[in-house]
C-alpha cells in the first residue's frame, strides 16, 4: 500500500477522484460557486495531501514531490496538447477570423496590455513583493503557457497556477450570468474573445456551449494572449524592475 502511494497511479488517481466527486456535488448543489470541480480538487487535494503527509510522518512538500508529483505532472503533460485542441473550432469559423482579425488582435492587445497595468497597480496595493507581482503577471495566459514564464521572470509557479486555476473557477462560476448582465450573446464574437481571455482553457469550454463562433473566439483569446504573454511579460517585468 506504502509503495503504491509513489507511484504515478496515486497522483492521477487522487485527482481524478477529488474532480468527479467535485462534479457530482457542483451538480447536486445547482451550480454552486465553491464546488466548481476545478476548485473544488484543487482545495480538497491541498488538504489531503496536508493530512496525509501527517500520517506519513513528513512534511508536506516532500509529501508533494515524492508521491503527487510524478502523477500531477502525467497530468499536467496533456494541458499541452488540450491547449492546441482548440485550435478545431478556430479552423470550422476560420471565415469570421479572416474578416475581423486585425480587430481581434488589437483588442486582445490593447486588453493585455492594460490588465498588467491593473496587475501591478493591484498587486502593489495588497502589499506583494517583487516574487507576488512576478507570479501574478502571467496569469493571462493558460496554464500551460503561463508556470514556465512565471518561473522565467522569478516567480512561483504554485502561485501562478492557482491564479490562473481562480480565473477560470470564477468564469465558468459567473460566465452566464455575466453574458446576461453585459448583454455579451449580442456579440458573439466579443463574448468568446472575453471568455477566452479571461478563462482560458475552461472559459473557452463554455464558450463553445453558447455558439460555435463563441468557441472559435474564444479559441483565438488563447492563443492569442498566449503568445503575447510569452513575449511582452518578461520585457514589461524588466521595464518594472522584477
Amino acid at each position: 500500500m506504502t509503495a503504491a502511494i509513489y507511484t504515478p497511479i496515486f497522483g492521477i488517481g487522487l485527482s481524478l477522484v477529488l474532480y468527479l466527486l467535485g462534479q457530482w456535488i457542483f451538480k447536486k448543489s445547482k451550480g454552486l460557486f465553491i464546488f466548481q470541480p476545478l476548485f473544488f480538487a484543487m482545495v480538497f487535494g491541498i488538504l489531503a495531501l496536508v493530512i496525509l503527509a501527517r500520517l506519513f510522518k513528513t512534511d508536506t512538500a516532500t509529501f508533494y514531490t515524492k508521491a503527487y508529483k510524478p502523477g500531477g505532472d502525467i497530468i499536467f503533460w496533456f494541458l499541452n496538447p488540450a491547449t492546441i485542441a482548440f485550435a478545431i473550432p478556430l479552423y470550422k469559423k476560420n471565415d469570421v477570423f479572416k474578416k475581423y482579425w486585425k480587430e481581434i488582435f488589437l483588442s486582445l492587445i490593447i486588453g493585455m496590455i492594460v490588465s498588467l497595468g491593473a496587475i501591478v497597480v493591484v498587486s502593489k496595493a495588497v502589499g506583494l513583493n517583487k516574487v507576488g507581482i512576478a507570479s501574478m503577471l502571467s496569469q493571462a495566459a493558460t496554464t500551460a503557457i503561463a508556470l514556465p514564464i512565471s518561473t522565467a521572470i522569478g516567480g512561483n509557479s504554485a502561485v501562478t497556477a492557482m491564479a490562473c486555476i481562480l480565473n477560470a473557477v470564477i468564469i465558468y462560476a459567473l460566465g452566464k450570468k455575466l453574458v446576461n448582465w453585459f448583454h455579451l450573446n449580442d456579440t458573439p464574437i466579443g463574448a468568446g474573445l472575453g471568455l477566452g481571455t479571461a478563462g482560458h482553457t475552461v472559459g473557452s469550454a463554455f464558450a463553445l456551449e453558447l455558439g460555435s463562433v463563441q468557441g472559435a473566439m474564444a479559441a483565438v483569446a488563447v492563443v492569442v494572449i498566449g503568445l503575447v504573454v510569452d513575449i511582452v511579460v518578461p520585457i514589461f517585468a524588466h521595464m518594472i524592475g522584477i
